[in-house]
């Protein structure tokens, strides 16, 4: 790869590794009973799409610390989607989402193999999380096989228990602030949890391990990839509820049936006057909510604000990661990287 980075073809070399790694193991899956076709289908399904930022965050953590591209290095990094495709088959589950890219979610897809069964959903959802724990199982076996030597895997192995750690306190955060009053600092501590250390933090700093990055480097890569996987995150908030459902391949209707902690809802709570906190109060985790109460959710949000609150806060995060790119001492083709990255986890419509 030159030193101009191409985001295309740095996701076609993920995918590249993903399609030919996963089918592998799928396959091998597959073949233990032809019963298991389904769930292997799914565990396919799971890596089919993706902007591939986790991997890319993962990629420039090491090449920021001075090695060279690497084909061994972009199978490590590949093992951060299987990481996020695993959170993601799992966050469907614990919020009972029917559509991601468009297409059914991994628990209602599987609803099919289980048609004549008795009690098929709750079947359904319980392999559904056993295709999420291989999915996270296969993301360690692609790290410890992707051909770095030993040593340096040795020096990342730590932060991957960390980053086990954080994610799944993060989830347990957000079903424990579910349906509870919206609070934003709360709000803001899932987001930290759940999304943006595994999605920015973690990868640069995995990256970097690998590599063998100095302390001040990896002080910078936290100083840079906290505030911008928050951006990311909210970002996602603000398209879960005004977003075009054809672009984001999710329902708009997830986050407010849910009544989930999102910084969008807590920022709305918070501005919020006692008859319009009486308005919300009423549409909140309603499960029959249709398009009319959404509009009511979504013309609240516009009048207090809201939205606009979440854009600045937004604004502040990636202005703040960018600036801390320009006290590290790295290359100029590493900066223009992770600038570009910055841009797209924050300003994107899907």
């Amino acid at each position: 790869m030159s030193e101009h980075w191409e985001t295309a073809a740095f996701k076609a070399r993920v995918d590249e590794v993903l399609c030919s790694f996963v089918s592998q193991e799928a396959d091998q899956f597959a073949d233990i009973d032809p019963a298991l076709i389904p769930v292997a289908r799914q565990v396919e399904q799971a890596v089919a799409d993706g902007k591939r930022l986790r991997a890319a965050f993962c990629y420039w953590g090491w090449r920021a610390a001075g090695q060279p591209d690497s084909d061994a290095l972009v199978r490590a990094a590949a093992s951060m989607e299987l990481v996020h495709a695993a959170a993601i088959v799992h966050d469907d589950l614990i919020d009972d989402s029917a559509l991601r890219h468009s297409r059914p979610t991994a628990h209602v897809a599987l609803r099919s193999a289980l048609r004549r069964r008795p009690r098929a959903a709750n079947a359904a959802r319980s392999l559904a999380m056993l295709v999420g724990d291989l999915l996270m199982s296969l993301a360690g076996q692609l790290f410890a096989t992707s051909g770095l030597p030993a040593a340096y895997l040795g020096r990342a192995r730590p932060l991957w228990a960390a980053l086990a750690r954080d994610l799944i306190a993060g989830e347990c955060l957000e079903i424990l602030h579910t349906g509870a009053t919206p609070d934003t600092s709360a709000s803001l501590k899932v987001i930290r949890y759940k999304t943006a250390k595994y999605t920015v933090e973690q990868p640069l700093l995995i990256g970097g391990a690998l590599a063998g990055a100095g302390g001040r480097l990896r002080e910078g890569y936290s100083a840079y990839g906290l505030p911008l996987g928050e951006a990311f995150q909210l970002r996602d908030d603000l398209l879960g509820l005004f977003g075009d459902p054809e672009r984001t391949g999710k329902a708009n209707l997830d986050d407010v049936c849910g009544h989930r902690p999102t910084a969008l809802l807590a920022e709305t709570w918070r501005i919020a006057g006692g008859e319009e906190r009486e308005q919300l109060r009423a549409l909140l985790g309603r499960r029959d909510l249709d398009g009319n109460g959404l509009e009511a959710v979504r013309a609240l949000m516009l009048r207090l604000k809201a939205p606009d609150r979440i854009e600045e806060m937004i604004t502040t995060r990636v202005e703040e990661a960018t600036r801390c790119l320009h006290d590290l001492d790295i290359c100029g083709h590493a900066t223009a990287a992770l600038t570009t990255l910055a841009q797209s986890a924050a300003i994107r419509h899907h």
